[in-house]
Order: C-alpha cells, then structure tokens, then sequence
C-alpha cells in the first residue's frame, strides 16, 4: 500500500497539540531508531486506519494534573485528537507494552515530540489503509485542513566541531553545503516536500515554489 505523508504528518501534529506541556508541543520527523522501549499502542479503524505508538520519554513534561495515573489514560485526549485528520472510525482501547515493532517497522513515520526545544518523546505512525482515490482528493483533503503543521525553508547545512561553535562571534561567516542559486528545500513537519527560491516580498523574506517533490523525503 502506497501511503501519502500528510496523513502521518497530520496524525503526529494532531496529537502533539493536543498534548498537555507547559508550553505548546510540535511533532517533527525523525529517523527510526532500534533503541525502543515500552510505549502506548493503539489502533484506529475506519475509513482510514492507522497504527500509532507513543513513548513519553519525560513525563514529567506532561502538566494534565494526573501524575499518578496510567500513561494510556493521560494521553486518551490526545490520541483522540490525533485520528480526528483520519475521519470517521473507531479508536480501540490503548494498551502499554513493547513498541520496538512499530517504531522500526519499513511503513512506519516516526516523529520527535518536542516542547521547548527538547524531545520529550516520540510517535510512531503507519496508516494500515487510506481513502480509496474514488473518494476524491479535496474530501480527504478537508478532514486535515484544520492541522496546523510547521513549514521551513532551509538553503542549506554544516557541521562543525564543538570548538568552533563556541568560536563564533558577529561577523563570522559560516559556509554552508549549498551553492549560490541553489535551490532552498521546503520542509513540512521536518520533511522536504518541494524546493524553491528565496525572494523578498514588501522587505519580508518569503520562498517561490519552483518545484513540488512527488514522494517526500523519508
């Protein structure tokens, strides 16, 4: 089965808002990574069907009053609000166990859930089964419109020692990956969906699409 990003995507952004931090959390893709543990585990059934799992690797991170309560019941809200983008269904009961499978598993979108620029956790997302296409784009599409997702441009990378980090001053200039004229990459959530050019609109810098990448970037 063939599945589309923004479903995983939308899922991901769905639930971090909805999660109860002190200041409002994000999802941003990661990588899938073998040093798993224990983690909520749910599934939803419908129209659209997701497997998700969730690890809370701080909970004290987590300010909805019940710090004594099990984790699958601290983030039912959340889960809720994370299949909203898939339409209707039915969300079977969490369960809290092992998650190595689902976080490393080939179909899976991973996700970091950060608060206040650190990872707090992290969401698995595998969509068993999305819309049949006679359904019609603009239906699917208005089940996650309402999404907030965070977009960036980047025109490019480096890496540097620790040393020369802590030797940067004003004025320094730092060479990055990318040529000049090369195009930026445009990132939804952390993952690059198309490339573009960087303009200047009314002295505000914005990006011209040049163009949409067919499959995003795992």
């Amino acid at each position: 089965m063939t599945s589309t990003p923004a479903y995983e995507s939308a899922v991901a952004a769905a639930f971090a808002a909805r999660l109860a931090t002190a200041s409002p959390a994000s999802a941003v893709a990661s990588q899938p990574s073998g040093d798993t543990g224990d983690a909520v585990i749910v599934t939803y059934v419908g129209e659209a069907s997701a497997g998700i799992a969730v690890q809370i690797l701080d909970p004290a991170a987590l300010v909805d009053g019940l710090p004594d309560a099990a984790l699958t019941e601290r983030l039912h809200g959340a889960l809720e609000a994370a299949v909203l983008p898939l339409g209707a269904g039915r969300l079977d009961d969490a369960t809290f166990g092992d998650a190595s499978s689902a976080f490393t598993h080939p179909g899976a979108q991973v996700f970091d859930l950060q608060e206040a620029g650190h990872v707090i956790g992290r969401i698995a997302v595998r969509m068993l089964r999305t819309p049949a296409a006679a359904s019609g784009d603009s239906v699917r599409l208005q089940r996650i419109a309402g999404v907030e997702m965070d977009l960036a441009v980047e025109i490019g990378r480096t890496r540097m020692a620790v040393r020369d980090v802590l030797g940067l001053e004003p004025g320094r200039i730092v060479e990055l990956d990318r040529s000049a004229g090369a195009p930026a990459d445009i990132r939804l959530n952390g993952r690059v969906i198309a490339h573009g050019e960087v303009v200047v609109v009314d002295q505000d810098y914005a990006v011209r699409i040049t163009r949409i990448l067919e499959n995003a970037e795992a």
